[in-house]
């Protein structure tokens, strides 16, 4: 068995679904400062478009994975943020559902079943406003994205600090 060393950050939605995007906007500002503020090493900046079976296989042996997804919540606070966490267990269920047909649960269940987890799981989901065509964050929205990619980038501190800790 090869053991997991890879860091996914993962940004699930569709860019021209409006709030839908805030997964690609928080990608695209970690991009930017990574190439002023390199990422820790094997960390890989990816988007997907919710498919469990490409977050599955974006995430599929690493060792962290950080998932930022818009969601849907009733009722709604539009750019309210819910961080879940799975290490080893189920996650809390939410009240919220993903903004896409299958969700990023399906993607768990089906990730459990094949045995490809990620060693850690972290998922960030943000209630949106507006999901009709067109690009472009509502503004409580686009208000979220600069403190989620902060608490992105303190997850991935947080991480390289727990295997600094960890026996070689």
């Amino acid at each position: 068995m090869r053991t997991p060393t890879r860091i996914a950050v993962i940004g699930v939605g569709n860019e021209f679904r409006r709030d839908d995007g805030v997964g690609w906007a928080v990608l695209a500002r970690l991009r930017e400062r990574a190439a002023r503020q390199p990422l820790p090493p094997g960390t890989v900046l990816a988007t997907c478009d919710g498919d469990p079976g490409r977050l599955i296989g974006l995430w599929e042996d690493a060792d962290l994975a950080v998932v930022v997804d818009a969601a849907h919540a009733h009722p709604g606070v539009p750019g309210r943020v819910h961080r879940l966490e799975l290490s080893g267990g189920l996650p809390a269920q939410p009240q919220t559902t993903s903004s896409h047909g299958l969700g990023l649960g399906e993607a768990v269940e089906l990730a459990r079943a094949l045995g490809v987890l990620p060693g850690h799981l972290v998922v960030y989901a943000v209630e949106g406003a507006e999901s009709s065509l067109g690009t472009g964050l509502s503004p409580a929205v686009e208000d979220a994205v600069e403190p989620l990619v902060r608490a992105v980038e303190s997850e991935l501190d947080r991480h390289r600090e727990s295997a600094a800790r960890r026996p070689a």
